[in-house]
């Protein structure tokens, strides 16, 4: 079951677990804004804003900036922001590989909702990245921007992933951009397929939350023509 919550031009999606005396309540966020009225255009691109604040927390890759998705919607952008949470207790993965795939096809099953019919672009930040590239392994999308990835799937075992899991190896059919700190960058450069594949944008920048940082992101998605 899904609570849609409706507020001015946001759509919100919430896909609630039980809750016991004893239990922590397990949830996904899911929240659809619209562009307002008094846009100058409306993008048939859907952009995902992907997010992981459960598997983040205490570290500097939480969640997207709310600023970025108000503003690609000023702008004439329909922005869906993910944060996902654990699975519930009926639904829990065993396995690191049975994790994403499960978020993966969450992800899939919200977009369905969304009822938006194209591609879209996907933003994710930290764990996240992992989810997003998930989905895009078996899924269609138009582009793929990270902020902060982890620098391998393999530096997650075993302090945030419960098993190994595999590296991706999906192939490049479409744009992907990184964008990191400097000596996040320098890292990914020297160890990441991400950071050594020349057909990936990398996009160094000290303020991942600032205005220059979505003035990269908006300048990426000019040159997508989006």
């Amino acid at each position: 079951m899904f609570n849609v919550v409706r507020s001015s031009n946001c759509l919100y999606i919430l896909r609630p677990a039980t809750r016991t005396a004893l239990q922590v309540k397990h949830s996904s966020t899911f929240t659809i804004r619209n562009p307002p009225k008094h846009a100058p255009r409306e993008v048939p691109t859907p952009l995902v804003l992907c997010s992981a604040s459960h598997w983040d927390l205490g570290t500097r890759n939480n969640l997207i900036p709310q600023s970025f998705a108000s503003m690609l919607a000023e702008k004439g952008h329909t922005c869906i922001q993910v944060d996902f949470g654990p699975p519930g207790e009926s639904e829990k993965c065993s396995s690191s590989q049975s994790l994403v795939g499960h978020l993966s096809e969450e992800l899939k099953v919200n977009l369905r909702l969304s009822g938006n019919p194209f591609p879209p672009v996907i933003f994710a930040r930290g764990f996240a990245s992992l989810i997003a590239q998930t989905y895009i392994s078996s899924h269609p999308a138009q582009g793929l921007f990270m902020i902060s990835p982890p620098l391998s799937n393999a530096s997650l075992f075993p302090s945030i992933l419960p098993t190994p899991l595999g590296e991706f190896d999906y192939e490049l059919k479409f744009p992907v951009a990184v964008m990191a700190h400097p000596a996040e960058m320098d890292q990914l450069r020297k160890y990441s397929r991400l950071g050594q594949n020349e057909l990936v944008d990398l996009i160094e920048h000290d303020n991942l939350e600032g205005q220059d940082a979505f003035m990269k992101i908006e300048q990426w998605l000019d040159e997508l023509g989006i």
